[in-house]
């Protein structure tokens, strides 16, 4: 399959996007660090921004910025929009850490994810009563952006080092709903900052400035921006045209070679329904889920010695809704960013709402994907915890060398190096994996469900929605 074109990177897979190796926001991150204005975050700040409530995210602000080139005006329309939401979530996310017991934040690896949050808003600060209105601006503003990204690179596997130390001084309820309700929020502030530097690179501006830099350096030789290579259908991180098939086949791809390599065998997938399918969405969020699934299932059939039956995946575009007749029952795209648990305390979005996660608008597109294997199945007694962040089922010793990059690498840690070993786990065995991609397909009002037949195989049901009909 041909190269999936991705202007920003997810945490799973640790790529680089392309346009980094060749652009000045590509210096070392102490560089960066060092040359960004910051401001001292008092604890006054601190309180005002986390009183402030937050925007919740949706699609359609993401896309409200029209498709690239665009325009200077357009660009610094972004950047506002970003300076405006990402200090009270910040903000919001330093109030978390430090409600935490004190023993636990004084970790040193809690105690390092708050010092970079410090870090960021700080970098933030001194941006917050000024409007960007200028290039000039945007260019500095745009490093902010790409220093906070860099700055949280490793936020879950710092967080679940910290908690998997300090388990003894904070039960795993706790810890679950703090890592649900962080990881979420984290998935939409990294959005934002990503989208802001991918619409950067898109714009009009940052072509001509390619262009005028390239005619100064080589004459009339003419050098391929990064506008030229970007996919039409992109807007931003967003693919207006995502092809679900396509992502299935190239982690069908990296996790088939792990496989292969590790165990000497590669299960096969094959692909039903409707693979032309296409809609609008985050790829590389996709493209996590999928990853987690599939080495759910590739080490199910494994295990069980069934590498020849394949992984049967079906993709069924969501049909349309029927009117419910109420409109408080529906979500439109244009308010599925409710959904964001960042955006309301636990408490409340479980009284407003309840367990259940609300339909979207019928004309809003979506697809559902149905992994089915036949590894065998789940057990009953492992079943009822698959969504835990179950850190504290796994040998401490062994997710601590792992975590820390000095995994063995042998046959039964294989997948491990991709996203982890069974249960749904993506850092050790300590079951981020299939939780975190869950949090990925709720963000915008998806969602997975799993159905396992111990003693056959397991169904999982993927649910992704995308955004109304993009001009």
């Amino acid at each position: 399959m041909a190269r999936i074109p991705r202007p920003v990177t997810i945490q799973s897979l640790c790529l680089r996007p392309p346009w980094l190796h060749n652009v000045p926001f590509a210096r070392s991150f102490s560089e960066r660090s060092s040359s960004l204005t910051k401001a001292p975050v008092t604890d006054e700040v601190l309180t005002e921004l986390a009183a402030k409530p937050l925007h919740p995210l949706t699609l359609a602000d993401l896309i409200k910025h029209g498709r690239p080139p665009i325009s200077s005006s357009a660009l610094f329309s972004s950047a506002n929009f970003t300076l405006s939401i990402l200090p009270a979530r910040l903000a919001h996310r330093i109030q978390s850490l430090r409600n935490l017991p004190f023993i636990v934040v004084t970790n040193p690896h809690i105690s390092k994810i708050h010092s970079n949050y410090m870090h960021s808003l700080g970098t933030l600060l001194p941006w917050a009563e000024r409007e960007i209105n200028s290039l000039e601006d945007e260019i500095k503003f745009t490093e902010c952006m790409a220093d906070l990204v860099q700055t949280h690179n490793n936020t879950i596997s710092i967080l679940a080092r910290g908690f998997l130390e300090a388990r003894k001084y904070i039960s795993p309820k706790e810890v679950t709903r703090f890592l649900d309700e962080h990881l979420r929020a984290r998935i939409g502030t990294r959005l934002i900052a990503e989208q802001h530097i991918a619409l950067h690179f898109s714009s009009q501006p940052h072509h001509e400035l390619s262009d005028s830099s390239s005619s100064d350096s080589s004459g009339s030789q003419h050098t391929p921006t990064v506008l030229e290579h970007h996919s039409s259908s992109y807007i931003g991180v967003i693919d207006t045209d995502l092809r679900p098939a396509s992502i299935i086949r190239h982690c069908e791809s990296v996790v088939g070679d792990i496989c292969e390599f590790k165990y000497g065998v590669r299960p096969r997938v094959t692909i039903a329904g409707e693979p032309d399918y296409t809609f609008a969405h985050i790829p590389v969020h996709l493209e996590y889920i999928i990853t987690e699934l599939l080495k759910n299932a590739f080490r199910a059939v494994i295990e069980k010695g069934a590498e020849r039956e394949p992984v049967e995946i079906t993709i069924a575009p969501l049909p349309e809704a029927p009117e419910t007749g109420g409109r408080d029952s529906v979500v439109t795209h244009l308010d599925q960013g409710n959904l964001d648990l960042a955006s309301m305390s636990p408490e409340s979005h479980l009284h407003e709402h309840g367990d259940a996660i609300r339909p979207l608008e019928r004309e809003t597109p979506g697809v559902t994907i149905r992994i089915r294997d036949r590894g065998g199945g789940i057990a009953p007694e492992n079943y009822g915890r698959i969504w835990d962040y179950s850190f504290t089922t796994f040998n401490e010793s062994q997710a601590s060398e792992t975590l820390g990059g000095r995994g063995g690498g042998d046959g039964d840690d294989a997948l491990n190096a991709i996203s982890g070993a069974g249960g749904g786990s993506s850092l050790a065995g300590l079951g981020y994996g299939l939780p975190l991609g869950r949090a990925y397909a709720e963000y915008f009002g998806g969602g997975i469900a799993v159905q396992s037949l111990w003693g056959w195989g397991t169904d999982v049901y993927l649910s992704l929605r995308g955004v109304g009909r993009v001009d």
